[in-house]
């Protein structure tokens, strides 16, 4: 067995009406926060800003609105809230939504205390790959989605206009010292979106058993949400109200976050996070899911262990195939999973993606997103990464 690092600190508080127990738990020692929310208004019209405010206000804390998140979040965002968390003395940011409040959350913790701009901090592409030397502002994460699993992880993912860059950044200074999971809150999430994350989440567990340094622990993880999500997302998809669904979708995201803190995305999300680089208004489960048959079919092709065991926990019988069609049958339960979330009509021309795109989309995930290359279980160059775009296009 290889040697490996288990860290995973975040404190969970997860079941159906465990939001209200913002209002009591002990973990919650702050007395003024900043609460990070997207700029779409849903928080509010939902009512859960003002929920989590009343919550707060109710131990003593006095709580500042920052809501001005993207979906595919910004540096400009995180510098403007970090400047307002510095200048006002918050102790504490809260991201509340879905992975792109929570990630804003994280990175403006961090730059609240540090010197320089966001980018300085980001180790790859044109980031300056400086180190945060003074942490991050403790951060608490309130997830209304059940995609990206952040709240469990120390990842926050930014795009950066200027350099058409989105880039991952992550230190132990970023993991949520407090996470609440509460699938009420995921209940009024649309059809289409529900579907987005859950496949968010689906990659985040399948990449995280594939990937070179996975460990015992990722693998329990990445297996046992890998089951859930085929078995429960499309329950979720056709039924929002269905807390069953809810729950078990929540869970098996935060198993996935849990993952992508002890083994790691490959470069399926590299590749991925070029498309909503040059495309901001693709959502990031659904660029993933266009991409993803091409990407792991050829992936399979080349080196296919490890693929039967996920095909499995998906719920395909391997034991009837030959050895050499073990592994495809990941393929053939991602597609019907795919079909089944109301997926298998995304493609890339929808959004304005071209053909002629290729070669920039390829340089600019093996380049902006290069860590993912290097826990990819095969080797990708220019000619692999264009490839896999081109069948994926097709």
């Amino acid at each position: 067995m290889d040697s490996f690092t288990y860290y995973m600190p975040s404190r969970l508080i997860f079941g159906a009406g465990k939001l209200d127990e913002l209002a009591t738990t002990p973990w919650f020692p702050w007395k003024k926060a900043l609460l990070v929310i997207g700029a779409g208004g849903a928080m509010r019209r939902t009512g859960l800003v003002d929920r989590v405010v009343n919550l707060l206000s109710s131990r003593g804390v006095e709580v500042i609105v920052y809501d001005k998140i993207r979906p595919n979040p910004e540096v400009e965002q995180v510098e403007e809230g970090a400047r307002i968390a510095r200048e006002l003395g918050c102790e504490v940011v809260v991201g509340l939504g879905g992975g792109s409040s929570i990630d804003s959350a994280k990175s403006i913790a961090m730059l609240a205390r540090n010197p320089g701009h966001y980018w300085d901090y980001i180790a790859t592409g044109t980031g300056g790959k400086k180190k945060p030397l003074n942490g991050a502002l403790p951060i608490v994460a309130i997830t209304t989605t059940a995609g990206t699993g952040t709240e469990a992880d120390p990842w926050s993912v930014q795009t950066n206009p200027a350099t058409k860059e989105k880039i991952g950044w992550g230190e132990d200074c970023a993991f949520p010292t407090l996470s609440i999971i509460d699938p009420e809150l995921m209940v009024s999430l649309p059809p289409k979106q529900t579907a987005y994350t859950g496949m968010d989440a689906l990659f985040h567990s399948v990449e995280g058993y594939l990937a070179t340094c996975h460990q015992p622990g990722s693998d329990l993880y990445a297996l046992d949400a890998v089951s859930r999500i085929a078995k429960w997302l499309p329950v979720a998809v056709k039924d929002g109200s269905n807390i069953e669904a809810r729950s078990q979708m929540a869970w098996a995201n935060t198993e996935a976050g849990i993952v992508e803190s002890l083994s790691a995305c490959i470069s399926h999300h590299s590749l991925e996070h070029a498309i909503s680089a040059f495309y901001p208004e693709v959502a990031h489960g659904c660029g993933l899911t266009m991409l993803s048959v091409a990407y792991f079919t050829d992936v399979a092709e080349r080196n296919p262990a490890r693929f039967e065991d996920l095909a499995r926990a998906m719920g395909e019988d391997t034991s009837v195939l030959p050895a050499e069609q073990k592994p495809f049958a990941f393929i053939t339960a991602l597609k019907k999973l795919i079909a089944a979330a109301g997926l298998e009509d995304e493609k890339f021309s929808k959004y304005g993606i071209k053909k002629s795109d290729i070669p920039a989309l390829a340089h600019n995930a093996l380049t902006a997103m290069s860590g993912g290359f290097k826990v990819t279980p095969v080797k990708q160059e220019q000619a692999d990464v264009e490839r896999i775009f081109a069948r994926a296009y097709s």
